[in-house]
């Protein structure tokens, strides 16, 4: 999906968006409410790629210790 696409679905999923100034809740409206809505889909493209990352090193963590033919216990004990 593209980036402009998720924008306008995060749009959609927060019609709204407020903060608190000065003890006040203030609706974000122009540039305000668009910078938050790419802090919020910059925030989630950011945990996407860790978790993508994180499953990538699993993945090869899995294939060297297969490729060794070890159990992790068994490298943990050789690294020690």
């Amino acid at each position: 999906m593209s980036k402009q696409l998720e924008i306008t679905e995060l749009k959609k999923e927060f019609p709204n968006l407020n903060r608190f100034e000065g003890g006040n809740e203030i609706q974000l409206t122009g540039k305000d409410y668009d910078a938050q809505i790419e802090e919020i889909w910059q925030t989630r493209k950011n945990g996407e790629i860790r978790k993508q990352a994180e499953a990538e090193q699993a993945s090869a963590k899995s294939a060297l210790l297969v490729k060794l033919g070890i159990t992790e216990d068994e490298a943990r004990l050789l690294i020690g």
